[in-house]
């Protein structure tokens, strides 16, 4: 009885030794994998490195539900959440593949193969992808397999490895040697596999092997973080467009922004500043390798149904009479009360001027604007060539465009959301109709049309602040862009509306502040604000999430009074 269980004991002990080998061994081999990938990736672009190229053709196969379920809970995070997912699964088939390999090596081969598979087909499906795209994930997935390979020969010629072959029946590893490895693989399964004692192994070999196998896992360990940590900066230092950036000089616009008048910004604590500051400014979109557009090799192009296309660099962008104008934007996943909005004064080409050149044909209802990773923004024609002061924006609150926010050229127009009229990076302007082509948003269940509605936020007090009784002031900002906001009214506790006081209105395209004195009395209260545009059109109550056409409902906030 004592020897079965010793021998029970032995197996489970066998059992464990070799699954925590192999998974040390499949992390090994996914370090160089993606070290040997990022190497690549520094000649073909940081966007077919494998985990951003999966990345990014995830982010184009996830359904619109789930993109706004990712940005409502983890906001501007959600792509360093969707890498961490990434890399997540990654290690997961690593460990199995390195578990794999040690029962029969083709497996393992074949995990890590079908993941190099993945990473080449998301790198070419991706809109701007180029054939060496698939280089990182071949290679990846080549170096990996080779690593694995030396490893697990490395392995199995260690005091462990010829330990667990000493007890051939503890599982079915006899059978997993392959004829590479020992002639004792082409044993008859009937016929015990012969097996040296560990005693009759000199000590000096068997040690020798062990420190070759710890030397070289080491080595690989050290050596892939050094090469992926080293190629990332390489990455960054080749691809980084900042110092041509910060050499762009604006010139001093043809048409200046109106002199902000007095009163736009109320003094309250807490109150979003009237212009949002660039960091600050919030950024929703669906590339995870910002685009690095160099400005002497970006150029914009006018086409589709147009008398005479147009091909612009960005000098000649400069040279255009440029337009200052202050504008709110906001994302269609802003949920009510939320943070995907600001104002900030941009400086750019008029975008219905440039159309005018191109001479825009009798029955054209859309513009498509395409950016440099490939994504489509439409927006309707009639509107740009209302008279509303559409741009192709080159600079934000007074410096070149960042880099998050489009440089070198983003598209802007007034009344919509950013899905539908922001797009960063542009690059192409196509002009066509609704019904030969389909935005990438619309494509996906938004609505085609992304008409901004009118909204309204309470700054201060923040949601659960506990505040002192006696006068406090409630403050925030409303919105309705080309429209205006005309009123804002408060309510505590499901009681009478009271007009706030409005600040004063930069223009119709911009937010505007408001403030209420509240005589707050002691115990828990609600605060509730709405906002009626221009036309008198109040927010309706009706609650709605982002998708598909944007939230709309009243903010409501519970405080404290003390």
């Amino acid at each position: 009885m004592q020897a079965t269980s010793s021998t029970s004991a032995a197996r489970r002990g066998t059992r464990t030794r070799r699954l925590l080998t192999g998974a040390l061994l499949g992390a090994l081999t996914a370090a160089v994998a993606l070290a040997v990938g990022e190497i690549t990736a520094i000649f073909t672009g940081p966007a077919s490195a494998p985990v951003y190229a999966v990345g990014a053709a995830a982010v184009s196969l996830t359904p619109a539900p789930v993109k706004e379920y990712a940005v409502a809970h983890f906001g501007e995070h959600d792509k360093q959440l969707l890498i961490t997912g990434i890399l997540a699964a990654l290690a997961v088939i690593a460990l199995l593949a390195g578990v794999a390999a040690l029962r029969r090596f083709p497996l393992g081969a074949l995990l890590i193969t079908l993941f190099g598979a993945v990473g080449v087909a998301a790198a070419e499906s991706q809109p701007d992808s180029a054939a060496a795209w698939a280089l990182p994930s071949v290679l990846g997935a080549v170096a990996g397999i080779g690593a694995l390979r030396l490893l697990v020969l490395l392995y199995r010629r260690t005091p462990a490895a010829a330990g667990d072959l000493a007890h051939p029946h503890s599982h079915d590893d006899t059978a997993d040697i392959d004829a590479t490895d020992t002639d004792q693989a082409s044993a008859p399964a009937a016929i015990p596999v012969p097996t040296l004692p560990m005693s009759a192994v000199p000590a000096t070999v068997a040690g020798s092997d062990r420190r070759r196998f710890v030397t070289t896992a080491a080595g690989i360990a050290v050596g892939s973080a050094v090469a992926g940590f080293g190629a990332n900066l390489v990455i960054a230092r080749r691809y980084n467009v900042e110092a041509a950036r910060a050499a762009v000089r604006i010139p001093r616009p043809a048409f200046p922004a109106p002199a902000l008048p007095p009163g736009v910004h109320p003094n309250v604590a807490g109150l979003s500043p009237f212009f949002t500051g660039n960091d600050g400014f919030y950024r929703v979109d669906t590339a995870l390798v910002l685009p690095q557009v160099r400005p002497d090799s970006w150029s914009l192009r006018i086409h589709g149904l147009v008398d005479k296309p147009i091909e612009l660099s960005f000098a000649d962008l400069l040279r255009q009479p440029l337009h200052e104008h202050d504008m709110t934007l906001s994302c269609v996943s802003d949920p009510v009360g939320g943070p995907y909005v600001g104002n900030a004064r941009w400086i750019g080409a008029s975008l219905p001027d440039l159309l005018r050149a191109a001479g825009v044909q009798r029955g054209a209802d859309q513009l498509l604007a395409r950016s440099t990773e490939g994504m489509s923004i439409g927006t309707p024609l009639s509107s740009i060539l209302d008279g509303r002061p559409g741009l192709i924006a080159l600079a934000m609150n007074g410096e070149p465009l960042p880099i998050a926010h489009g440089f070198p050229a983003r598209m802007l127009v007034p009344g919509f959301y950013g899905y539908a009229s922001a797009c960063k990076w542009v690059t192409d302007l196509y002009v066509t109709t609704f019904a030969a082509s389909t935005a990438y948003w619309a494509a996906r269940g938004y609505a085609r049309i992304g008409t901004m509605k009118t909204q309204s936020r309470i700054d201060v007090p923040k949601p659960f602040a506990r505040v002192s009784a006696g006068p406090v002031t409630v403050a925030g900002v409303a919105w309705a862009t080309h429209r205006g906001i005309a009123e804002v009214q408060v309510r505590v506790d499901q009681g009478e509306w009271h007009s706030a006081r409005l600040a004063a209105q930069d223009g119709p395209d911009t937010w505007r502040q408001w403030t209420y004195p509240w005589q707050a009395t002691t115990g828990s209260h609600s605060l509730q604000v709405r906002a009626a545009d221009a036309t008198g059109q109040y927010q309706t109550s009706t609650r709605a999430d982002p998708y598909p056409n944007g939230a709309s409902g009243w903010e409501s906030i519970i405080v404290t009074v003390t």
